[in-house]
């Protein structure tokens, strides 16, 4: 049977926390990493009904998509909703975990999983998410000072891959150069030709640090002037992305695609909303789980024919709608759109532990609305 920490690697490892907003709070909130976890419940909101649920089915950890606190707190007393469920899971010996905008846009996250029940194919990234760019640095430097300017670059974040740091590569050779008129060399005389045993470093750096490690470099080089090159690396694709776009396997319509989406999605008293021609033709998808109103344009330069997300404000469908060759827009409540995460969430950690824990689906409707009434839809 698997420990709390353990179930989390592999959490970490299908959402890695680095990939989370920086506004976002990610994580373990309550649990004791070396506690048993044989039965986890998923749920998008970490809320009483929840807590009570998993209190009912008797299970070690419950995993939401949203988080129980964004804000710092001085205070979990049970006096306040949030408290009481941190008193209600930690008494009851539940652990929670947290994966929100480090689960939105990789494999089997919420936008995928989103597509995967609108039933699309060829789904990909609508917006991909690319590696941080990188630079390949090459600098000569005398062998008694290649500790030094190593480490200079080291510290101002040169060096870095994955999860390793100070990488570089050193090589030997000799250098010559022959000091001009008006310079002043550290080694030397002016117009002698100079040979003398240099050290070739190697390393990696992000480009939006390219100043910063060479402002270093040169602060901890005994020459004036230092031979030294920079090549920006080509990014990576990583196969992440916000939300996704893919195609229908039959066209039809926007009134058709609209019903198509409110019966695939769990069932929910919030609004199912549509903007545009009802008699538009729809094949190709765009889509974002969640508040997705940043792709809007996006969805549009994709060439889609429809976009799905949710939160969406009027003024911004309203300027939308004005534009030329602008897609329609299916709006969806927030907790329908993320709750197609939980089945994938919970049969890939499932596989990936080996089968050696039990799953459970929440059955309560978290969304906050409770019923929406309209004064009659277009015939």
């Amino acid at each position: 049977m698997p420990q709390l920490q353990d179930v989390i690697a592999v959490l970490d490892e299908m959402y890695k926390p680095r990939w989370a907003d920086n506004w976002d709070a990610v994580g373990t909130v309550v649990g004791d990493p070396e506690a048993e976890v044989s039965s986890i419940l998923f749920a998008v909101d970490p809320v009483q009904a929840v807590a009570d649920e998993a209190v009912a089915l008797g299970v070690d950890l419950i995993v939401t998509h949203h988080p129980l606190y964004l804000k710092g707190v001085t205070s979990v007393a049970a006096t306040t909703p949030k408290g009481k469920v941190v008193h209600t899971l930690a008494s009851n010996g539940i652990a929670l975990h947290t994966c929100h905008t480090n689960a939105d846009s990789p494999r089997f996250g919420v936008s995928e999983s989103m597509a995967l029940a609108l039933g699309l194919r060829d789904v990909r990234p609508l917006e991909d998410d690319l590696e941080t760019t990188l630079d390949s640095w090459t600098v000569y430097v005398p062998h008694e000072a290649a500790d030094r300017v190593a480490e200079a670059m080291h510290a101002a974040g040169a060096g870095q891959i994955g999860n390793y740091d100070k990488a570089q590569f050193r090589s030997q050779g000799e250098g010559s150069f022959r000091p001009l008129d008006g310079s002043n060399p550290a080694i030397g005389g002016v117009g002698e030709v100079e040979w003398v045993p240099e050290t070739k470093l190697e390393l990696v750096a992000p480009t939006h640090i390219r100043e910063t490690v060479r402002a270093a470099m040169r602060a901890a080089h005994p020459y004036e002037e230092v031979a030294h090159s920079v090549t920006q690396q080509a990014p990576a694709v990583t196969g992440r992305g916000s939300g996704r776009l893919g195609t229908l396997p039959t066209p039809m319509n926007l009134r058709e695609f609209a019903l198509h989406v409110q019966q695939s999605l769990p069932g929910h008293a919030g609004a199912t909303r549509v903007a545009g021609d009802l008699d538009r033709r729809i094949e190709t998808v765009a889509l974002c789980g969640g508040s997705g109103d940043f792709l809007l344009s996006t969805a549009t330069t994709s060439g889609a024919d429809v976009y799905v997300t949710s939160d969406l404000r009027h003024h911004p469908v309203s300027e939308h709608q004005e534009e030329p060759n602008a897609c329609a827009i299916v709006d969806v409540p927030h907790w329908a759109a993320e709750s197609t995460w939980l089945p994938v969430v919970a049969r890939e950690l499932a596989d990936r532990l080996g089968g050696t824990v039990n799953t459970h689906i929440s059955n309560i409707v978290t969304d906050p609305w409770s019923l929406t009434l309209t004064q009659g839809a277009p015939a």
